[in-house]
């Protein structure tokens, strides 16, 4: 992907990003300055690791600053303020990899004082995680997942449920037959 023209790019300054305690979860990043739309707040920066190395390495904990580079086959373990910028179901920012980078991206004129969000959209997780939201948005989804996977994990919990589903036969129904080995 092609970067923006030079012209039409606004970077925030580091030191007008500040972590505090969050609302939402945690801790979070706060701006101390206007940040204007179509800002590039901050990149998110830290190791790049397969997804298998980030499984084995964060296998047991709850919490992780991964975020998932292309198809899901890298992360970056995030290791500066981007990775305090917590999910929001109505985000004030977005994310986009831009020349091999991924930065944190204004979606709206930013006041000062205003936790920064973006949309997690997760799209994978194991089965058993909800992945549950607390961002308080009006329109929350209730979960961290995206609308695609969260159709997509209603269709499997409907496929298992119906082949789970054993049909009930009165004993009327069985009475004459032969008993199963």
């Amino acid at each position: 992907m092609s970067g923006p023209t030079a012209e039409k790019i606004y970077y925030c300054h580091p030191n007008t990003l500040l972590i505090k305690k969050s609302g939402i979860h945690g801790s979070g990043c706060y701006t101390t300055t206007s940040i204007p739309e179509g800002a590039y707040i901050v990149q998110y920066t830290g190791s790049v690791l397969s997804k298998d190395q980030a499984d084995e390495l964060y296998c047991e904990r709850p919490d992780t600053y991964l975020f998932c580079l292309g198809e899901g086959d890298y992360v970056i373990d995030g290791d500066n303020v981007a990775a305090f910028i917590n999910h929001s179901c109505d985000a004030n920012c977005e994310t986009d990899e831009v020349e091999d980078k991924v930065w944190v991206i204004a979606l709206r004129d930013i006041s000062p004082g205003e936790e920064l969000t973006y949309d997690y959209n997760l799209y994978d997780g194991d089965d058993d995680d909800e992945a549950p939201c607390a961002c308080g948005a009006k329109e929350c989804r209730g979960t961290m997942y995206g609308e695609e996977e969260i159709e997509r994990r209603a269709k499997e919990a409907k496929k298992k449920a119906q082949a789970t589903t054993v049909p009930r036969v009165s004993a009327a129904e069985c009475a004459g037959q032969p008993a199963c080995d």
